[in-house]
């Protein structure tokens, strides 16, 4: 299984490419999605890593997917310029994906 980024970032697209990842750079809502259902669709992916600005493009459809399925696996990561999310972010995914408060 191999990783696979989309990204609206060209220097987070080149760092993780670097790194032996592949992906695509978008900068659509309409992209995002396409890219999103390929990678969902193909059955080496393992991994599916969004940028924080993709991840806000799209999130009602990748938190469906991730409430439905189990592979690929989803992750956020920040782009170059570092993350837009505040301290609490864990916190609040917790809040949003069990519905308790730590």
């Amino acid at each position: 299984m191999r990783s696979f980024l989309i990204s609206d970032n060209r220097d987070t697209f080149v760092g993780l490419r670097l790194a032996g990842i592949d992906g695509k750079i978008v900068h659509s809502r309409e992209d995002a999605l396409n890219e999103m259902k390929k990678a969902i669709q193909s059955n080496d992916i393992g991994i599916l890593i969004l940028t924080e600005k993709i991840l806000d493009m799209i999130k009602d459809e990748v938190m469906e997917y991730k409430i439905k399925s189990g592979l690929p696996l989803i992750i956020e990561i920040p782009d170059r310029h570092g993350s837009a999310r505040d301290t609490s972010a864990i916190e609040e995914y917790i809040k949003n994906s069990v519905g308790a408060e730590i």
